[in-house]
């Protein structure tokens, strides 16, 4: 829903298709709150505050039939994504550690440092991410929002996401080498 979010909003625009495209969207998202209740992990309540807020702002734009709320939808989960790994990096273990001990449960110390600073790296990405999803917003251009939120923002996640996963690697190597 996440990754189709920006088409499914350009769809229902440019084909006045709102009025039922945005109860349909409302059902997805809250089998999607129900089906997170069953996961387990701190993603669970990531996808659980997505979903309401996917929930709210289509709720918000169906009574108020203003679009304008649909379109915050990138602008609100970039907000979610740096509460949750900006507030872990108050805890033990920041989230980036959390999810690299799922493949690596014996993380070596540099591997530790390295996902707190990696956890600092994603925030700084969502920071700015989510600054350019509110210019697309404010700046009204339809082509211009899809274009970002739809595939440009995608792809530098899944490169930061790669990147990451490469380094990591390395620094793993790295510290096991020098044991």
């Amino acid at each position: 829903m996440l990754l189709a979010w920006p088409f499914l909003i350009g769809y229902g625009l440019a084909h006045n298709s709102l009025h039922w495209l945005l109860p349909l969207m409302v059902l997805v998202l809250l089998l999607r709150f129900r089906q997170a209740r069953h996961n387990a992990g701190p993603m669970r309540y990531v996808v659980q505050s997505v979903a309401l807020a996917g929930i709210v702002l289509c709720a918000a734009s169906y009574a108020l039939k203003a679009h304008q709320w649909l379109l915050l939808y990138p602008v609100v989960v970039n907000l979610v994504m740096l509460a949750v790994f900006g507030g872990s990096l108050w805890t033990a273990m920041p989230l980036v550690e959390r999810l690299a001990r799922i493949r690596e449960p014996n993380l070596p110390v540099a591997a530790v440092r390295y996902t707190r600073k990696v956890t600092k790296v994603w925030c700084g990405f969502f920071i700015g991410n989510g600054a350019i999803a509110l210019f697309t917003v404010i700046h009204a251009d339809m082509h211009l929002w899809t274009l970002w939120n739809g595939m440009v923002s995608y792809i530098l996640m899944g490169t930061l996401m790669a990147a990451e996963w490469l380094v990591r690697q390395w620094v793993i190597k790295k510290e096991k080498h020098n044991e």
